[in-house]
Parts: structure tokens; C-alpha cells; sequence
């Protein structure tokens, strides 16, 4: 298969003191990995899909048998989310945007405290589990973009800049129930470089 699971781009313990070592080790090594192993196991039965990349497979859910459709967009959803979510955070991140996405930011919402705001709010009013996402539409527009559980963006022809986990997993151990401050405290790690290459390779005209 060629669906791995990506190593942490950094030690368990980089981004301390914001997101302990021992809740980035079981979140990737264990949340992660089963996550993947689950959606391989669901798309191995499924051939002409099983080699896919998995955005590919997510963006065309509706050709997914839908025996196996739930599993996929569950499992697949969770492989590919973590797997973009890992390098958009490092160690001595946070500030504020660069480059183009920052001025991008500030034509589209007013200012980057203005996005920051909507960020947040959208972080604490989603109910139970799932991400929120600064995303681009094909038209170039940026969103703050809820989505539930484990599913993507993508699904609905958005394509993810930069998103924050909320499921408990991503904070329970340091934060318990504060969802609020483990938001707050996530800034100090966002790697606003990697945003920024992930913006300019959409704007980039294929």
C-alpha cells in the first residue's frame, strides 16, 4: 500500500510548553496510526481506489461503495487531517502571517486579529469533536470552516490552509475540559511559513 503514516517533523517534546510530549505521542504514534490502518483496511476492499492518494479519495466519496463509504471518510479523513496538521505547527512558531496569505488575511477579513477572533469562536462554539480550518475556494476566498468528527474540507471542493484539532485528544492530558486556553495556547505553535507555502502553491497558477 502506499498509504504510510509521516514522522512527527519535530521531537515529541518541540513544542512544549503549549502541547506536552506525552499527548503529541499519543496522538501520532497512536491516534494517528490507527486512523490509518483503519483506512486501509476499508479501502483495500475497494481496488481501483486502494492506491489513491487519499485527498483524491475524499474528494470523490460519492464513488465509494457505500459500504465502505462511512469507514473511509471517518478513517481517511483522520489520516489525512493529522497528516497536514503535523507540519502546521513548530517549535518557536506563532506570531502572525507572512507573506502573501498575511495580506491575503487582511484583505479578506480586516485584519489578522479579525480572523484570529472568528478562529477561536469557531473553535469553542463546535459541539463534541472535530477541526476548524482557514480554507480557500477555488475562487481564492478564505473561510473559517467547521467541519464535524473527522470530515474534510475537501469533501466540498475547499482546500485547508491551516486547522486546528478539537477533539479532546489534541489537549486532554495538559488542558482537561479548557478548550479554551489549549486554542489560545496553540497560536504560539502555528507555522505560519507552512501556511504560506501551502497558499502560494494554490495561487500558483497548474
Amino acid at each position: 500500500m502506499s498509504h504510510t503514516l509521516p514522522p512527527l517533523p519535530y521531537s515529541y517534546d518541540a513544542l512544549e510548553p503549549f502541547i506536552d510530549a506525552k499527548t503529541m505521542e499519543i496522538h501520532h504514534d497512536r491516534h494517528h496510526q490507527t486512523y490509518l490502518t483503519k483506512f486501509v483496511e476499508a479501502i483495500s476492499s475497494v481496488p481501483q481506489w486502494a492506491e489513491k492518494p487519499v485527498e483524491e479519495v475524499l474528494m470523490h466519496l460519492d464513488q465509494i461503495p457505500e459500504s465502505v463509504r462511512t469507514a473511509v471518510k471517518n478513517h481517511g479523513g483522520g489520516y489525512y487531517h493529522h497528516s497536514l496538521f503535523w507540519p502546521m505547527m513548530k517549535k518557536d512558531g506563532g506570531g502572525e502571517p507572512v507573506g502573501k496569505i498575511a495580506k491575503e488575511i487582511t484583505k479578506q477579513f480586516g485584519s489578522f486579529q479579525v480572523m484570529k477572533d472568528s478562529f477561536e469562536q469557531a473553535c469553542l462554539s463546535l459541539f463534541g469533536s472535530g477541526w476548524v480550518w482557514l480554507t480557500i475556494n477555488a475562487e481564492g476566498k478564505l473561510a473559517i470552516t467547521p467541519s464535524f468528527n473527522q470530515d474534510s474540507p475537501i469533501s466540498n471542493g475547499l482546500i485547508p490552509l491551516l486547522g486546528n484539532d478539537v477533539w479532546e485528544h489534541a489537549y486532554y492530558l495538559k488542558y482537561q475540559n479548557r478548550r479554551a486556553e489549549y486554542v489560545e495556547n496553540w497560536w504560539n505553535v502555528v507555522n505560519w511559513e507552512y501556511v504560506e507555502e501551502r497558499y502560494q502553491t494554490v495561487m500558483t497558477p497548474k
